[in-house]
């Protein structure tokens, strides 16, 4: 069983992975209404700063539940938030766990992602037990793309998603 409690803050040489809190409202809402974070994201922007106030509580909510887990990036000594990483969509058996992220435009080409992305699998595979991470990414996000292949993740044929513009790439420590 899944346990998120206490909540497991990250930590690398430069960057602090950390719950979402209240006072991040205006810096969730910059980010999730950006329209190059927004560009390979099939979501309604938020048109609100309480939008992203319910869009916190909704995600805190879900981490108190086990049903995913949702960490803020922020560089160590700084307030401001870089971007979003989470585990969620994990399988029934909690074997299998999705990964998904965001991160500001002006945070972007600085390896922060990479960086969050290795701690996060680190987590997951020696933490959770995880034995396989996968992530949809659309066809079109070549940085996106890099990312995952850069961590060991490969392209998978088999991938089923909603939309014919998204592929499937996984780590899959099983095989």
């Amino acid at each position: 069983m899944l346990s998120f409690t206490p909540f497991p803050v990250l930590t690398t040489n430069r960057l602090i992975l950390r719950r979402l809190e209240d006072t991040d409202d205006h810096q969730i809402f910059l980010l999730r209404t950006n329209d190059r974070v927004n560009e390979y994201i099939p979501r309604t922007k938020q048109r609100s700063v309480k939008e992203a106030q319910e869009f916190i509580h909704k995600m805190n909510e879900g981490v108190d539940e086990c049903k995913w887990i949702f960490w803020a990036i922020n560089r160590k000594g700084s307030s401001e938030l870089a971007g979003t990483i989470c585990l969620w969509n994990f399988s029934e058996d909690k074997s299998n766990a999705e990964v998904g992220y965001e991160l500001h435009p002006a945070f972007q080409g600085q390896g922060i992602m990479d960086e969050s992305l290795k701690k996060v699998l680190e987590f997951g595979f020696h933490d959770l037990n995880l034995t396989m991470v996968q992530a949809y990414t659309h066809k079109d996000n070549v940085n996106s793309t890099k990312l995952l292949l850069k961590n060991g993740f490969v392209h998978k044929e088999d991938g089923i998603y909603e939309d014919d513009n998204f592929v499937l790439f996984a780590v899959d420590l099983s095989v």
